[in-house]
This record gives structure tokens, sequence and C-alpha cells, in this order.
């Protein structure tokens, strides 16, 4: 018996980092975990944006909601700290933003190659740890993904065609038709669903349920304000109007 994963996910959303870290340490618990099979999935924040597109990530944030870029720093210094508390690495100033959608066909090549969960680790490494910008530059990410475990002549091969986009176009009429309006989003076996960077013991709850294959339909677990053990759900989450800052 095994329990497939799937996880919608942006490189541009840091909860998506922060998600992933607190998934992975319940999966660590988990006592089956080696039967356990995990996929990301695409899922672009903006789409719209141009290929070359790059920016600041605190200017857009305070442009998007009309604050003041103190007020943004400081929403960036709260995620930073909920990084910090999962052991991630956490710029929280300097960081830029930017279409994600050969970044997504880069991380198909992945799946196919065997390396996707390598590769996306090294893309948020090097959007949210990393002091040199990820976004706008070919190079940066074709240099990113081979250190990840890419052959460059397949990296550079996909990047100058279009291939993957069918597949990332399929992950992103799947996630509409889930529903999914954030990311990060776990699915798990199609029967059990995450949403958003959830504590430890919700995707412990949510492999349990999976495991024991108790639902018919789609649940979703940790929802409607509260986690499975009673506590808020205090998870943050992205979507096209911007990511959900609670307090550190």
């Amino acid at each position: 018996m095994t329990v497939g994963v799937e996880i919608w996910t942006d490189i541009n959303c840091p909860f998506c980092y922060l998600g992933k870290a607190r998934f992975e340490a319940a999966l660590a618990e988990f006592e089956h975990r080696d039967q356990v099979h995990v996929v990301h999935r695409s899922f672009e924040l903006d789409p719209t944006l141009p290929s070359d597109a790059s920016g600041p990530v605190v200017e857009k944030i305070a442009q998007k909601y009309g604050i003041p870029a103190a007020q943004a720093e400081a929403n960036e210094r709260s995620i930073g700290a909920q990084a910090e508390q999962a052991g991630l690495q956490y710029r929280v100033s300097g960081r830029d933003y930017g279409n994600s959608f050969d970044m997504h066909r880069v991380l198909h090549l992945a799946l196919d190659r065997g390396v996707q969960d390598r590769v996306i680790d090294a893309l948020y490494a090097a959007n949210f740890a990393d002091e040199a910008p990820l976004f706008g530059d070919r190079e940066r990410l074709i240099a990113v993904a081979v250190g990840a475990g890419l052959d460059e002549a397949d990296v550079r091969r996909v990047l100058e065609s279009d291939e993957y986009a069918a597949a990332v176009r399929a992950d992103e009429e799947q996630a509409a038709a889930l529903g999914v309006s954030g990311v990060p989003f776990f699915v798990l076996d199609r029967r059990y669903a995450v949403s958003g960077a959830q504590p430890e013991s919700v995707f412990a709850e949510a492999l349990r349920r999976a495991w024991a294959d108790q639902a018919d339909s789609l649940q979703v677990v940790g929802a409607h304000g509260a986690g499975v053990d009673g506590a808020p759900d205090e998870a943050g989450a992205c979507g096209p109007d911007g990511c959900a800052v609670r307090p550190s």
C-alpha cells in the first residue's frame, strides 16, 4: 500500500516553503513514511507577469495592499520568524518576485528525471535564502537546476522550447477543478486535503487518515478555523491576491 501526496505550490510563495518543511517534519515521524510518494504540482500566483519580470517583494506587497513599506517589511519579518522556527533560512529583505512558469516547467523535467524534490528545495533556497536574485535571470535558473542534479543540456532544451508547458497547464486545470484558490495545497490520495502551511499535527493527522483510507470523497483536514487537535487554524497561504500573514 502507498499514499500519494500531491502538493500544489509556487516558488514565489513563502508559505509553500514553510509548509513543505512542516509536512516533511510530520512525514519523518509517520510510521509508513517509506510508502508515501510525493509529487509537486504547478500553481502560478501571477501568470500574467511577463516572463522576464522581476522586482522587490516588499515594494510589491506595499503596492498590492496599499500599506506603508514599513508594514510590508514587518510582514516579511513575521514570515521569517516562522521560517526560523522550522529550521529554514529566510532573507527578510532584498528578495525579488517574478513569473514562475519556466521554473514549473523545469520542475516537471526534474520529476521525469527523479530529482524533483531536490530541485524544488534548491529553487526555494535560491529564492528565500540566497542573496542572488532568482527571477528574470535564465542563467541563474539554469545554474540552480544543474546544481540540484539536472543535466544542463536538458534544462536549456526545455527553456528554449515549450516543453512541459502542457504539463504545467494540466496541473493548474486540475487545481481549478479541485477548487484550489491558494497554495500550498496538499492532496493525499485524492481523499484528504490540507490547505496552507498548517501545523505539523494537521499533516500528521492527514497522513494517518489517508493510510486508513476512511474517506469516499475529498475531505479537508484542519479546516473551518480549527486544526485536528482543536487548536486555531493559523496556517498561512498565498493566493492571487497575495499572502496571508499571521503573527509569529
